[in-house]
């Protein structure tokens, strides 16, 4: 329920009272102002008739000089459960106000907001590099950066530039702070021999799969904005939405910082550039969708000359940044999906092997022209040794349908099945 308070010119006193009888909504006239020439009205209403009963209210000449909408328990009146039946199979989005106001009070200040960012990327370091899923989940859910991804959507939809400007200044601040939050803590961990110097990062399962831009964490990332800006035009709670987000970028920044205090500038770049395309899909499907519900700026994000300068070399400096990440996310998506065509028909042509996972990797710094690393984890159910010749025949396959050049590694894992009633086995 919310409790909607407004200030109404007595003159237009009458032609309010009449929309809210129209809609059944009960109200209290509690007085006048200081001035002696308005009235304030106050009345409860369903959170989804909110948006109706303002819009109708503007149509009828209610200049919004004064609107305080909060939130109640519950509300006890004649139409209380009239309005509740009404309304409840309705989905009704937030008002721009309360979607402003409900994003505003999800920003932290700087301070906490990159001390949190700090203590989430160093429990995704020491996560990553034990290779435990259940401490990088505990990174998420204290990583606040669903925060500043909304309210830049927020601001972008709705034309706030000073909102617009905080919460990319704050993504941008987070994700350094938890990077190099990382780092620090990464070669600590490195140097102090706490782990091993030459530890081979790809190795990681839970860094390896965050070696490069793919069409699966680009689809991981979308969603994800996507679901927390519908979640933010409702009355749910986003903390769960908001783990989301985090599960989207911690990790990946945590990785970063682990490659570059490992000086593993491949995996730092592949990384990296996730990182980007990932944060970018989550802003952009975020507008997208608030655009999609209706949302619309009340004025423009352009101001004076020297401000509309400064926001135009902004937009173009995005543009610049999104079209680079998506060239090379694009390049690295369809040679992934080119290596998967690649390994499924050289599979079929073998006996008792089948493919449990495959992964590529970038080569070098470039994510257009260099080499690939493919690494191929197969399971073997046959009996003696597995194919020998496997990885080579896969990189000449390779080789024929892709002009950059790979070296494909094969990894199997043998499992025993049972073969017959007598108990004989396989290896």
């Amino acid at each position: 329920m919310r409790q909607v308070r407004i200030l109404v010119d007595e003159d237009d006193r009458e032609t309010i009272v009449d929309v809210l009888e129209d809609k059944d909504v009960d109200y209290v006239i509690s007085g006048e102002n200081a001035t002696g020439d308005s009235v304030l009205i106050e009345f409860p209403l369903p959170t989804d008739a909110v948006g109706d009963v303002l819009g109708s209210l503007d149509e009828a000449g209610y200049e919004d000089t004064y609107t305080v909408i909060s939130q109640v328990e519950s509300a006890r009146t004649p139409n209380a459960e009239t309005l509740m039946e009404r309304y409840a199979g309705d989905f009704d989005p937030l008002t721009t106000r309360e979607l402003r106001s409900k994003a505003s009070d999800m920003s932290n200040d700087t301070k906490s907001f990159l001390a949190l960012m700090l203590l989430s990327a160093w429990i995704a370091t020491a996560g990553l590099l034990s290779d435990s899923p259940a401490i990088v989940v505990g990174a998420m859910v204290i990583a606040p950066i669903v925060g500043p991804a909304l309210t830049a959507s927020v601001g972008g939809v709705v034309g706030d530039r000073e909102m617009l400007a905080a919460s990319i200044r704050l993504q941008a601040m987070g994700l350094v702070a938890a990077i190099a939050g990382a780092t620090a803590l990464a070669a600590v961990i490195r140097w102090g021999m706490f782990a091993q110097p030459d530890l081979a990062l790809g190795s990681i399962e839970l860094i390896g799969v965050r070696t490069a831009p793919t069409l699966l964490a680009l689809i991981a990332g979308t969603a994800a904005g996507a679901a927390a800006a519908f979640g933010l035009t409702t009355k749910g709670p986003m903390s769960l939405i908001g783990v989301m987000i985090a599960a989207a970028l911690i990790p990946t920044a945590a990785a970063t910082g682990i490659a570059i205090a490992w000086r593993d500038p491949v995996i730092a770049a592949g990384t990296a550039l996730l990182l980007v395309i990932t944060l970018v899909a989550i802003n952009l499907a975020g507008a997208v969708v608030l655009f999609g519900l209706g949302y619309r700026p009340d004025r423009s994000l352009l101001g004076g000359s020297w401000r509309s300068a400064k926001t135009l070399l902004a937009i173009a400096l995005l543009v610049s940044v999104i079209g680079l990440t998506g060239v090379a996310t694009a390049e690295q998506i369809s040679h992934e999906r080119t290596v998967n065509q690649v390994v499924h028909a050289e599979l079929t042509e073998h006996e008792n092997v089948t493919a449990v996972a495959v992964r590529n990797e970038y080569g070098d710094l470039s994510a257009l022209t260099g080499p690939e690393t493919v690494t191929v984890v197969a399971s073997y159910t046959g009996g003696g040794d597995p194919p020998s010749d496997l990885a080579a025949d896969i990189e000449e396959r390779l080789d024929e349908r892709s002009d950059r050049p790979a070296s494909v590694r094969v990894r199997f894992q043998e499992y025993q099945t049972a073969q017959d009633s007598n108990g004989s086995s396989g290896s």
